[in-house]
């Protein structure tokens, strides 16, 4: 029998965030999983538990540094060690630069840059006296890229890759895996549905990314034997130009 192990899902939605953590909780993981509002996690848990895994809900800020300090504590204290933590909130939003406050950009690299490095200090500190473990960022199209009106956006995006990049080069060593995938394409979500049918309409040909088939390459990448470890790794649907 597998000894408890956890994975800690920050920015756990309805989409990409909820498809890895059932994935994984499908090969016997506890699926920790947080966003700002417990309650809306509950559909998610219940879906877990009624398919025979283990999973617990946390409403959490992850740019708070004492929320993130106290979160992983009490994970690591109340229900398991934490073997994989995948970062995976999105902030985009688009704003031509002249309409781009200081509180737009700053509110964005927050959630997607600042509240990454919170969680990747926190679960390397825990990782690394086990000398183990698995911690990838999401990446997107403009992690590496940055396009009109997406300043704030590309700006944090960049950010966050660079920390993995550096993450990756201190910890791989000791045994820690930190991974940045790079999802380049439009996700099957309620999102994309509503507001690019034309995109969505892609779906029926596999034109758009499945939430599941991107679980999947993360429990891929979380199984890679240490003499073959990927660092960052791009997504993208057979149809997309890039």
């Amino acid at each position: 029998m597998m000894d408890k192990k956890a994975i800690l899902v920050i920015g756990a939605g309805d989409a990409t965030g909820g498809a890895i953590a059932r994935r994984f909780a499908r090969e016997g993981y506890i699926a920790c999983v947080t966003r700002r509002s417990e309650e809306k996690l509950q559909p998610l848990v219940n879906d877990i538990l009624s398919s025979g895994g283990d999973a617990y809900g946390f409403g959490s800020d992850a740019r708070k540094e004492e929320e993130m300090i106290a979160l992983i504590e009490r994970i690591e204290r109340e229900i398991a060690p934490i073997e994989v933590a995948v970062f995976n909130i999105g902030a985009n939003v688009r704003f031509s630069i002249t309409e781009t406050t200081s509180r737009v950009y700053q509110k964005v690299w927050e959630m997607a840059c600042f509240s990454g490095f919170l969680m990747g200090r926190e679960t390397a500190k825990v990782m690394l006296p086990r000398g183990r473990g698995t911690i990838i960022f999401t990446g997107a199209t403009a992690s590496l890229r940055g396009r009109e009106g997406f300043a704030a956006f590309a700006g944090a995006k960049h950010a966050l890759r660079a920390l993995a990049q550096s993450m990756a080069r201190e910890l791989w060593p000791k045994g820690i895996h930190v991974a940045h995938p790079v999802i380049d394409g439009a996700i099957d979500t309620e999102f994309i549905r509503t507001n690019f049918p034309e995109r969505y309409a892609m779906k029926a040909e596999h034109g758009i990314l499945s939430p599941d088939s991107i679980a999947e390459a993360y429990w891929q990448i979380h199984q890679q034997p240490r003499d073959a470890w990927t660092h960052e790794t791009e997504l993208r649907p057979w149809k997309e130009t890039w």
